[in-house]
């Protein structure tokens, strides 16, 4: 196993038995090491698979100055996500959070906290992302004796959530925006509050996460026939989900330019017809 690459004194990319890149990590694993060398494997204390596209590589760069006690605490979280979550989590994510988590805790010793304009969505929309932001800051805690404000639990949930449907931060902010705007015509459509508590709301706003994803990719939706005969049942059973879906669909040719087919008036029928509770 020859080093590759040295990020910093205790982090290295070699190469796995796949010939695939993987970052080795642990205590002065690189010091007095250069590219050709051996990795010391009795140093070894994590390694990972970096699965990146080649445009985003040069991301490795920010890990180059952070202490490894950082990334473990990303690992940490990480893995908790991947079994919490039950979801696919980018690898990308081992870089962006512990770039995250290191500059936060440096801007909050220099006195200067960020608010978190979206801290409301985030604690909505996004319940169990934001969970495990709380839980990384209680980790923050414990390990340096420092108390962050609930604003950064709002940041480390979006990068979950951006690693959750592979897309950058700004596409997030985007997607929690488009999220907010549909949930805001069904309120209006029906003129009631939703039960954000409920699983029907839950499912919904999980629905709508990744409906925006394909949203803005300009994904393509592949229409089952038997969804068209499904959505002939669901209109006449739900007359007025389906007119609200149908609001919606308007909505969002218009400010996005993108189509909604058939099957995407379906689910959008039957989660606005579980969440107001339509018989």
């Amino acid at each position: 196993m020859l080093i590759k690459k040295i990020l910093n004194n205790n982090a290295v990319i070699t190469l796995n038995d796949r010939k695939e890149e993987i970052v080795v990590m642990g205590k002065a694993i690189a010091y007095g090491k250069k590219a050709g060398d051996d990795v010391d494997v009795s140093k070894i204390q994590k390694c990972f698979e970096v699965c990146l596209k080649p445009n985003q590589k040069k991301m490795m760069n920010m890990l180059k100055d952070i202490p490894i006690e950082y990334m473990e605490i990303s690992d940490q979280v990480i893995q908790k996500a991947r079994k919490e979550l039950n979801t696919e989590i980018d690898d990308l994510l081992y870089i962006t959070l512990t770039d995250h988590i290191h500059s936060s805790i440096e801007r909050f010793k220099d006195g200067i906290p960020l608010k978190n304009q979206l801290i409301h969505e985030i604690k909505h929309f996004y319940k169990d992302e934001y969970e495990l932001g709380l839980w990384t800051l209680e980790l923050i805690k414990e390990k340096y004796d420092i108390e962050m404000p609930e604003d950064e639990a709002g940041f480390i949930a979006m990068h979950i959530v951006s690693s959750e449907v592979g897309k950058d931060m700004g596409d997030v902010y985007e997607i929690t925006n488009l999220i907010q705007e549909v949930l805001s015509i069904v309120k209006l459509y029906f003129q009631v509050e939703l039960d954000e508590n409920s699983l029907s709301y839950y499912r919904f706003v999980t629905h709508l996460k990744y409906f925006g994803k394909r949203i803005f990719t300009k994904a393509t939706q592949n229409n089952d026939p038997l969804n068209q005969d499904l959505l002939e049942i669901m209109k006449e059973k739900y007359i007025q989900s389906y007119l609200c879906s149908l609001k919606i669909k308007t909505f969002i040719e218009e400010r996005y330019n993108y189509v909604l087919e058939s099957e995407e008036c379906l689910f959008l029928t039957i989660h606005i017809a579980k969440v107001i509770q339509e018989k």
